[in-house]
Parts: structure tokens; sequence; C-alpha cells
């Protein structure tokens, strides 16, 4: 290795470590923590100041670009889902397809659904109340239910856009967004039967029922016998299953239709409108104005526009850490860094495959934050990568998945999990939530490995 070459490494090691020093053990945010440390790797790695800025600018503009709309779009679209009960519906319909004693799977499966437009910790707490009726109802404990829905939320909330991490991760690798959705949605299947078993396992480890107010909690010293399930969603002005659905199944047949077209070389003609409709950016907003008049049309102009400006509010940090995460993996292309350290990683064991997977699950350890891993791995590997002879879309799917391991006291979803669920007892809090998010990551891991063997 030569002198340039060093200083190429130095510059990203150093660039790194401070990244992960600045997240860990600062008050300094993800966003200027990225930005702070595409600026070392930059210098240090012997690119001059201005050429610096202009790869910062340049990366965080260019990744923006590509999904700050989808992402945008996506969120108000959760937002009118989440508010209008959808989400709910959703959830009673499929307890009556799959019948009684199938509750978990119910939940699982709407959490599969639900989590692909709306974020997983917003969603776990508004279906959080379905899973306390169902134990109240069946006598299963809430515990078993929960993490049967958390682990489905997580599944698609992980890997599937237009959620906004694996949206992220899909415009830093520069691969096909329809792609990048099928093989979510494929890998997302062991995971929630991973998450079913344990979930129903669980369970019985940790019985615990809501109380008959439904304020508190009670665990029986023996389980309560099964009773009817009572059709809830009777009780309540839930909109239709046809309009819950529609507002996440049109994008997604357009997109989908948009990468079968785009595969096959199709061009001209009607193709070029369906082309343009199944763009991510036009398919998602699609998406917002079906939900926007078929589930919100009973309400007033302003309250409407106010309700989706909430999902725009929680909206802006993902955005920033997206643009950021560019930000750095531009330096990283611009610097030469991604194309020395390929020449390392070719001659590895470690499969290059499982690069940003790696990358992720070490980010996502220190840091808790599972979109902050998946796009801080893609922004680290995606240059390195790039030069080497391997599938892209499993690649950003390794980024995405690995981001699942072992979520823990820094991440917000181990909280909002355990607090909806009444764990108090630490011990207990690891066995509801990492310990199933760590068996959803190992899983995930074996399914990488097979698909690379037989699509790589």
């Amino acid at each position: 290795m030569d002198g340039s070459a060093g200083l190429i490494i130095l510059g990203l090691l150093l660039g790194m470590g401070i990244l992960i020093f600045l997240v860990l053990k600062t008050k300094v945010h993800a966003f200027p923590a990225l930005i702070i440390a595409a600026s070392v790797t930059g210098l240090v790695g012997g690119m001059a100041p201005p050429a610096v800025i202009e790869a910062i600018t340049m990366g965080f503009g260019n990744t923006l670009g590509s999904i700050g709309l989808v992402i945008g779009f996506g969120v108000m679209m959760g937002r009118i889902l989440e508010v209008s009960g959808a989400g709910e519906r959703l959830a009673f319909s499929f307890l009556k397809w799959l019948g009684k004693k199938k509750e978990e799977w119910a939940l699982a499966l709407t959490g599969y659904v639900v989590s692909i437009p709306i974020f997983v910790d917003s969603a776990f707490v508004i279906l959080t109340p379905i899973a306390k009726a169902l134990s109240s109802r069946t006598g299963k404990s809430v515990v078993g239910l929960g993490v049967a829905l958390g682990i489905g939320l997580t599944a698609t909330h992980h890997a599937v856009p237009p959620t906004p991490g694996p949206l992220g991760v899909a415009g830093i690798f520069k691969v096909d967004v329809g792609l990048m959705m099928l093989w979510g949605l494929i890998f997302g299947i062991p995971v929630i039967m991973t998450g079913v078993f344990y979930g129903k396992w669980v369970g019985k480890k940790i019985y615990q029922l809501p109380d008959e107010e439904g304020t508190g909690w009670v665990r029986p010293e023996h389980p309560r016998t099964f009773r009817e399930f009572v059709e809830m969603e009777e009780k309540k002005n839930l909109p239709s299953l046809w309009i819950s659905l529609l507002p996440i199944f049109v994008p997604l047949i357009l997109i989908l239709i948009n990468t079968v077209l785009t595969a096959l070389d199709r061009k001209g003609g009607v193709v070029d409108y369906f082309l343009f409709l199944g763009s991510p950016v036009i398919a998602v907003g699609i998406g917002l104005l079906i939900a926007v008049y078929g589930l919100f049309g009973h309400l007033r102009r302003s309250e409407a526009l106010e309700r989706m400006e909430e999902g725009i509010q929680s909206a802006g940090i993902i955005l920033l850490v997206t643009g950021a995460g560019g930000a750095l993996g531009n330096v990283l292309r611009e610097s030469g860094a991604g194309e020395e350290i390929a020449k390392l990683v070719a001659q590895a064991p470690l499969p290059a495959i499982l690069l940003p997977f790696f990358i992720s699950t070490l980010v996502r350890l220190i840091q808790g934050s599972g979109t902050v891993a998946m796009i801080t791995a893609a922004s680290i590997s995606a240059p390195i990568i790039v030069h080497l002879d391997i599938n892209m879309v499993l690649a950003a799917q390794g980024a995405a998945l690995g981001s699942m391991m072992f979520s823990h006291f820094n991440d917000s979803m181990f909280w909002v999990a355990n607090r909806m669920l009444g764990i108090k007892n630490v011990k207990e809090q690891l066995w509801t939530w990492s310990v199933p998010t760590t068996l959803a990551w190992a899983v995930s891991l074996v399914m990488l490995l097979l698909a690379n063997g037989i699509v790589g």
C-alpha cells in the first residue's frame, strides 16, 4: 500500500472512529456527526478542502433529490392511515380471515402490511390496543401477542420501501426501488414467522393480561380459557377494508409494474405512461391522494392539512440523516476510500455481501436507531462494494436487515414495546424485545446468504 492509499485508509478509519464516538459518547446528533465524519474522512484522506465541501453538498443533494419527495409523501400518507383507523381495520379483517386461535398470525400479518407506510413506533402504539383487546377476550398473554405484532411491524419497517430507512438505503446504493421492495417482502416472511413462534413461546413464559378496567395488568397463576372473539370493529366507525388497503397496495402495484417493464427494457407509447405512474414519487403521491379523499373525506380542509403536516414534522430528521448519509458516501467515493477498501475486502475471508450487513449491525448496537444504522452502513459500504461483483440489491437489503440486531436500551422502540405491554422488569424487557429482534436478525442473515447463493 503506497503513501496516498495509506492516507485514504487513515482518513476512513479516523472518520468512522469520530462518527462512532460522537454518536455514542456525546450529545451530538447523528446528522451533524455524519457531516463531521465526512469532512474528516475527506481532509485526512488527501482531498482539497473545496473538494470536500463540494462532495458533501453534492452527495446530500443527490440523495435527497431521488428519495426526498417519496419520504414526504409517504409520511403524510402514513399519518392519514394512523388517524383514520385504517390500520385497525386491516387487523380486524386479517383476524376474520384467519379464524379463531390464530391471533398471533393475524397481528403479525397486520404489522407486516401496516408498517410499509407507517413508522414502526407509531404503528405499534396504534395497534397495541387491538392486542390488549384480544388478550382480554382470548386469555392469551398480551406479551406474546405484542411480540408477534412488533416483529411483523419490524420486518417491513427494516426492509420495504417506502419506509424511509430502506428507501434511503436504496437511494444510496442506487438500486431499483421496486426490486428493493420485492426482496424486502420476501425476506420479511420468515422474519414474521419467527416472531409468531417466539411470541407463542414467550407468551407462556411471561403470562400477563390486561385487568378488567383495561388500565393495568394482572398475572393469573393459570391461563384463562379461550372465549369467542367479539367483532369489535362493529363498535367503531372504522373505514372499509378496500379503502384501507388501496393507499398501500396501489403504489406497490404501480412500482412493481415499473420494475417489470424496466427489466424487460420496454419503452415508448403507453409503456412510458406506466413507467411514469410507477416511478416511486408519482406512485406514492397517488397513494397519498387516495388516502386523502378515501379516508379524510369527512374532515374539514384545515383539520386534514394539520394531520398531514404532523407527519411531515416527524420526517424532518429522517430526511436530514438520509442526506447526510449520502454526503458521507459521496466523500468516500471521491476520496478513493471505496476503491482502496474494496481491494482489501476482496482478499478477506468475509463474503463481500455481508459487509453492509455487519456494519449495520455494529452501528445498531452502538447507537440504537435502526434507520441511522442502515443508512450509515449503506453510506460506508456502497462506495466500497460497488467495485465488486455482487448483487447490489441484496447488498442494500443486507444494510437494512443488519439493523434489526438486539434492540436494547438505546432504541426508542425497545421502550415503546415494553411500556405499551406493561413490562417493567429489565430481564423480562430483554426477553420481550431484545431476544426476538436478535432472532429476526439471525434469520435475516441466513436468508441473505441463501439468496446470495441462488441469485448473487
